[in-house]
């Protein structure tokens, strides 16, 4: 009952001041890699960097938008960054390649991989993409990594385009491709605008999520893409990625601790940037393998369970 009591005040907390302590005692950058400015983790991570500017007044907050998942750890082990938004596949296929080199705030909520195609063209399902010109994602995306892999259990050969997600909606109005690829959490605002530009379908996907896990890991799950998220739509089966909210383990634990503190007692104030922050909570957060949660961020958890 004491847990529940905990985590139910969780909820309703008040934001911290700066007068508070903790949130003095966060001193230094905060550099915040995210992604395209049209998609969630660049919405989400301003809005932190917002955040720490009011209730961490030692702290300088920025955003980097950028390719997103595997640049965005690339950037935090060159030290472009602090603390960056990341995928749980890219996650793990770094830490395998640079073990200790990185760990997690929290585990935030979950990425879809959409297959996005005009509702109007001849593309009807996943094998249907083969000789087609499908944008892939940015170079050094987790969007491009995922896809790829896809591709590959599926054996489905296509003619790649490596773009973004916003240059990827613009070749789709275009007609210059016939598909995209993007993982991003629910709804991805500018395939909403897309969706209400022109008619467009998202290709079930429900075949490959076996084949990824036994392949690659269990990283991956079947999640239903609602009706509802876009305009003109029918449910649909895509892939299910955790996101994670990483930094290096060198980060000092005051700030680790302040930019997860803020993570959980702003959390209204985040989600009305993008309602993906709403689905934050501290059962699931803990959970980021196979990242060590950082000392600074235990320290809060250990806090909740008192």
């Amino acid at each position: 009952m004491r847990r529940r009591a905990v985590l139910a005040a969780l909820a309703t907390a008040p934001l911290l001041t700066a007068c508070e302590s903790d949130g003095a005692e966060a001193t230094g950058t905060l550099r915040i890699a995210t992604g395209s400015p049209g998609a969630v983790y660049y919405r989400y991570g301003t809005a932190i960097a917002e955040l720490a500017r009011r209730y961490l007044p030692n702290v300088h907050a920025s955003v980097l938008s950028t390719a997103a998942s595997q640049i965005n750890v690339d950037y935090l082990l060159e030290d472009t960054a602090d603390v960056a938004f990341t995928q749980a596949d890219i996650a793990a296929g770094n830490e395998a390649n640079h073990p200790k080199q990185l760990a997690a705030l929290a585990r935030l909520y979950d990425d879809y991989i959409h297959v996005v195609v005009a509702a109007n063209g001849p593309i009807a399902s996943f094998g249907d993409l083969r000789g087609h010109r499908v944008s892939v994602g940015a170079q050094g995306s987790g969007t491009a990594i995922t896809a790829n892999r896809v591709l590959q259990v599926m054996n489905v050969t296509v003619e790649r385009a490596q773009l973004g997600l916003d240059d990827s909606v613009k070749a789709m109005r275009a007609g210059q491709i016939d598909a995209f690829f993007f993982s991003g959490g629910l709804p991805v605002s500018a395939i909403g605008e897309l969706a209400k530009e022109i008619p467009i379908r998202l290709l079930n996907l429900a075949e490959s999520v076996q084949p990824l896990r036994h392949t690659y890991g269990n990283y991956y799950a079947e999640r239903v893409v609602p009706a509802s998220t876009y305009t003109g739509i029918t449910a649909t089966v895509a892939i299910g990625i955790a996101n994670y909210l990483v930094v290096r383990p060198s980060m000092s634990e005051p700030l680790a601790y302040g930019v997860t503190r803020l993570l959980f007692e702003g959390r209204d104030e985040l989600a009305k940037t993008h309602q993906a922050a709403a689905r934050l909570n501290v059962r699931s957060a803990i959970s980021t393998p196979p990242l060590p949660l950082h000392p600074g961020a235990i320290r809060y958890y250990r806090a909740q369970k008192a």
